[in-house]
């Protein structure tokens, strides 16, 4: 199975950038693994965050097939420890859809629509962080994911 990670628009800050870089270099010696950079709306100024967003999930639905397996990342969805989340995974390598999907949304979340398109929701943590750090976090947690399904010293 292909792992995806597909994010709302680039990020501006450097670090972001080279942090996801380098899981995402880490990560390609355990799994095919891509990001997808979905374009960032142009012309926002006069929309309300419920049409950004509703405009948004049309972009992220357009692009999905109809058996990518979709897991949105999401403040309200399910919550793993890291040994937890590498067992996830093992379980999500094993299914027979060709790809599956981390989606992290833009600053205003998702459109009813994506929900109802997800196949689950999953949190990082009960804290808030901004879609930029997310990008971060989740590509360190799935490599630390990788490395403890491969009992490897990364996790100790």
């Amino acid at each position: 199975m292909k792992i995806e990670l597909w994010l709302i628009g680039k990020t501006a800050q450097d670090f972001v950038e080279e942090g996801m870089a380098l899981y995402v270099k880490r990560l390609k010696h355990y799994l095919p693994f891509e990001v997808l950079v979905i374009p960032a709306l142009k012309k926002t100024k006069g929309l309300s965050f419920e049409q950004i967003k509703t405009k948004e999930g049309e972009e992220i639905l357009k692009r999905l097939k109809r058996d990518d397996y979709l897991i949105l990342l999401d403040d309200k969805g399910k919550q793993y420890t890291s040994p937890e989340f590498a067992v996830f995974m093992e379980r999500l390598l094993q299914q027979p859809q060709k790809k599956a999907i981390f989606l992290v949304g833009g600053a205003y979340g998702f459109p009813q629509k994506v929900y109802d398109r997800a196949n689950m929701k999953f949190s990082l943590s009960k804290m808030t962080f901004s879609h930029q750090m997310v990008r971060v976090f989740f590509t360190e947690q799935l490599y630390r994911a990788m490395t403890i399904l491969k009992n490897e010293p990364y996790h100790h």
